[in-house]
């Protein structure tokens, strides 16, 4: 098979690369230099070439980012903090990238359709503080692997140009928009840019695998008010190692601290870390919230449905405290778990349910039946149960958040009641693809 290429150029896919056979891995990064300066404006021979290694991006895209994660990791150390090391051994970060670069080539002509995941990926980088020195690493180590799995009958000069280009234009649109997003987050009252320094004021156990940590700045200076449902990032040297991770704020806008909830994650660095080590009066570095899972302010007065499992729950509580400090729309907040002791902030929705009877529902979905513990169903989150409790879904502005299969089978079941694409909110940094694929979601496979 052979794809004609505009500019004089035929792309033979490589044995090795289509056959899955062992790929020679380059001892030396692509020598093709970047700099942080603008790039020249890709010419349309370029992007016709782009377009052209669709087909083989398809076929082994996640191939070609798993070298390029081991080019990078291996020949630049010092970015290694900016990756979470777990995603990069169960292979979600290499699938991700390779949705976004293969997204990014059969849309180069015209970009609209990315601007929401850009918005998603800049905001993800300004929470681990990706900055304009970090982008010609990242070009060098793409360049490199697309040379190496594609090889030299694949990766011609003209090829590496035309991606060389290709990812110049890229990198140079997400540093604008993350520079806009620092100096925002630095101009207003009580932002910052980069690290800052707060201290651990209280650690408050939640269930058995959930604790908060209470952050108040060193400095004493007021804290920029946050939107429900947006992260922080944090940094820490975690066994002698840097590492950024990001955490859901999971209280709402205050003067005084910030709360983050963790889950323990066996095998988790960061999250035992916190667990186990950091303790009252300690120092974190954090960097400023941001995210774009937030609640619509344009449909402040439509009903509003948040829906979560486990460790999901921690974006959802300050939407809900924040839509009721708003107004009086209908809220319906649906969460589950496990079972009773390991459901966080049970006590906060059941109190403000008791405080607003007429505006809050809440329902509660336990996957072990026990007597000791009430739940209004056991199981699985189930499309009958959503129809029961929802029957005004498609009026309604919907946010959840939760485990992949948890977020797919809800995704499912909210279009299968006939809910807009407009009103269904999620936050998940894995290829959209991966809950759009329904072949193996059955009638209860909302797992929390």
């Amino acid at each position: 098979m052979s794809l004609s290429l505009p500019a004089r150029v035929v792309l033979r896919p490589a044995p090795r690369f289509l056959l899955g056979a062992r790929v020679v891995v380059g001892a030396q990064p692509c020598r093709r230099s970047f700099s942080s300066t603008p790039a020249a404006r890709l010419t349309q021979p370029q992007k016709d070439i782009v377009k052209a290694t669709v087909p083989t991006l398809e076929t082994g895209g996640e191939a070609l980012t798993t070298h390029f994660y081991h080019l990078l990791l291996n020949n630049h150390p010092e970015v290694k903090p900016l990756f979470n090391q777990a995603h990069q051994g169960s292979g979600r970060q290499p699938r991700a990238l390779a949705a976004s670069i293969l997204a990014y080539a059969k849309n180069i002509d015209d970009l609209t359709p990315l601007l929401d995941a850009v918005r998603r990926i800049t905001n993800k980088h300004a929470a681990l503080q990706i900055l304009p020195e970090h982008y010609p690493l990242v070009g060098a180590s793409l360049l490199g692997a697309i040379r190496d799995v594609l090889g030299e009958e694949v990766a011609t000069e003209e090829v590496l140009e035309a991606w060389g280009a290709a990812y110049g234009e890229l990198a140079d649109l997400l540093i604008k928009k993350e520079e806009t997003i620092y100096h925002d987050l630095e101009s207003a009252r009580g932002g910052w840019r980069g690290g800052r320094k707060f201290t651990v004021a209280q650690k408050v156990p939640e269930t058995g695998i959930m604790t908060s940590f209470y952050l108040e700045p060193v400095d004493g200076r007021p804290i920029l008010r946050h939107d429900a449902g947006q992260y922080i990032g944090l940094r820490a040297v975690v066994n002698g190692v840097e590492q950024r991770r990001n955490y859901s704020l999971s209280d709402s806008a205050n003067d005084k601290y910030l709360r983050i909830s963790v889950k323990r994650e066996p095998g988790g660095a960061f999250s035992n870390y916190l667990h186990d080590r950091v303790k009252i009066g300690d120092e974190l570095e954090v960097y400023p919230p941001v995210g774009e899972f937030v609640l619509d302010k344009s449909r402040a007065d439509d009903p509003l449905i948040l829906i979560s499992a486990g460790a999901g729950i921690t974006p959802t509580i300050p939407m809900l405290q924040s839509a009721l400090e708003a107004g009086r729309r209908q809220i319906t907040f649906i969460h589950c778990a496990r079972a009773e002791d390991v459901h966080a902030f049970r006590p906060i929705t059941t109190e403000l349910a008791k405080q607003h009877p007429e505006t809050v529902k809440v329902y509660t979905v336990y996957e072990t039946k026990d007597p000791h513990h009430v739940a209004d169903a056991t199981g699985m989150l189930s499309l009958d149960k959503l129809k029961s409790w929802l029957p005004h879904a498609r009026q309604a502005d919907i946010y959840f958040l939760g485990p992949k299969p948890f977020m797919k089978g809800v995704n499912f079941y909210l279009k299968s009641m006939g809910v807009p694409e407009d009103r269904i909110h999620y936050e998940f940094f894995g290829p959209a693809e991966e809950l759009e694929d329904n072949k193996e979601v059955p009638e209860k496979a909302a797992k929390a």
